[in-house]
């Protein structure tokens, strides 16, 4: 689920970048309020000046680092319709990105579903972000069931859109589960029966 660099990231100066780089890393790691930008600019080799140049605000640094982490995922999903016809596949292949990241620890954990815990704590454009993250992966994965149910791919024990809130509950839970237990190779038993229940005998 990988593609080239988006207008989005070219927005900002490659110093930037690698702020916000640095920013995914950090909340990646332990969520919105467990670094500061005295621990970002140590990381990045600037002074805390140069990270408020160019983000003013903790509130404006995450939102930007949330909003590219949307743009990734909005075109790795469409590289996953784009790559086959299956939908069912589309699902497994999604999971087994996911999988794989959690197991290289790039990223360890989707950095949206820390955030999502921490929402009645972060500032309102973050979590507008972030919900906006989830908002569209429902969309894409409700859509991908009902392809898969009318290519008969699929068994549905829910309308679509119910069945997509519960396999996304389910991967998110697992990436934490597999975090809590650290054992990454959790995340890919919970997603791997996750789908598999929906497969068509």
């Amino acid at each position: 689920m990988t593609s080239a660099r988006s207008d989005s990231q070219l927005q900002y100066s490659p110093k930037a970048q690698e702020i916000i780089q640095r920013t995914n890393e950090l909340l990646a790691s332990g969520g919105y309020n467990s670094f500061s930008y005295a621990d970002l600019a140590e990381l990045v080799g600037v002074r805390k000046a140069s990270i408020h140049h160019h983000f003013p605000t903790k509130a404006d640094l995450v939102k930007a680092t949330v909003a590219l982490h949307r743009d990734a995922v909005r075109r790795g999903l469409q590289s996953l319709d784009d790559l086959t016809d299956d939908p069912l596949e589309r699902l497994v292949a999604y999971c087994r990105f996911w999988a794989e990241c959690i197991e290289g620890s790039n990223p360890p954990i989707c950095i949206c579903a820390l955030l999502a815990a921490e929402l009645p704590a972060i500032p309102a454009e973050v979590a507008a972000e972030v919900k906006g993250h989830f908002k569209d992966l429902h969309s894409w994965i409700t859509a991908t069931m009902e392809e898969g149910k009318s290519k008969g791919r699929m068994q549905l024990a829910d309308v679509p859109s119910a069945e997509a809130a519960l396999l996304m509950a389910s991967i998110h839970g697992a990436m934490l589960a597999a975090r809590a237990a650290g054992n990454a190779l959790l995340f890919w038993e919970i997603a791997k029966q996750s789908t598999s229940r929906l497969r068509t005998t």
